[in-house]
């Protein structure tokens, strides 16, 4: 068994702190290697990828975040994933979900607000290397222009992701009500870290690896927007999620 993780990360990628995540939460020892765009692609290329993260091991790589997950659930005895076959189908229904839906759309949505040097700057440099930073005022306006290009950040593009982000979001609280406590059931999965990492951009988790930018630094539309996502059923349990699991 491979004891020698390195995780590359982009520090404020949500899909990071899912990988991140379950490394912690399953006591496993690994050392991140933080990059700021786009000098993560130096980092993930001669493992095939490009983007993050990127679990590299003594016997290979993991090169995107559900890969690494069922990588770590197939290598230790703590599952994250369930063994009962329709909570797995359950599980990989809200996988696709959260993955396909809420992560694209958490990221356009708090990009389409935060892409200036003053809000971004501590979101992509924390734990990079010195140099990075240093580099930060050279390359910001052209990774920022492909950025907006690649993501289609326009000046609707917060209130469409937002609209994709309350259709997930209602998905989460249909299935909260009937009591349960997770949302394959009585136990925390891999589908419950999904969710809360996914969510995160816009419910803004105090106990998240990044530090939460102050709320009155923010764009008023961007507060009002997480203000309510909070107070739905759904932004409550990914805050929850945090408080108890992270």
């Amino acid at each position: 068994m491979s004891t020698n993780f390195r995780l590359i990360t982009i520090p404020i990628s949500h899909y990071s702190e899912k990988a991140r995540w379950a490394l912690d939460y399953l006591e496993i020892p690994y050392r991140e290697l933080a990059h700021m765009p786009p000098f993560h692609r130096n980092a993930t290329k001669k493992y095939g990828g490009t983007s993050v993260p990127v679990l590299v091991t003594d016997t290979g790589a993991a090169t995107d975040s559900t890969d690494i997950l069922r990588y770590l659930d197939r290598l230790y005895p703590d599952k994250l994933y369930p063994i009962d076959p329709q909570l797995q189908l359950l599980g990989i229904e809200l996988e696709t979900l959260f993955n396909g839906t809420l992560g694209i759309h958490t990221r356009r949505w708090g990009y389409s607000s935060i892409l200036t040097p003053k809000l971004i700057y501590p979101k992509w440099t924390c734990g990079v290397p010195f140099w990075e930073k240093l580099l930060f005022p050279v390359i910001f306006p052209k990774v920022g222009k492909i950025i907006r290009s690649s993501f289609d950040i326009t000046e609707t593009s917060a209130a469409e992701s937002y609209r994709e982000i309350e259709i997930v979001f209602k998905r989460v609280t249909e299935l909260l009500a009937d009591g349960r406590k997770y949302l394959l059931g009585d136990r925390f999965s891999a589908i419950d870290i999904t969710f809360a990492a996914l969510a995160a951009p816009i419910i803004q988790p105090p106990e998240h690896h990044i530090k939460p930018t102050e709320l009155d630094l923010l764009p008023i539309q961007m507060q009002t927007d997480m203000r309510k996502a909070q107070a739905t059923p759904a932004g409550k349990f990914g805050l929850q999620l945090y408080q108890e699991h992270r």
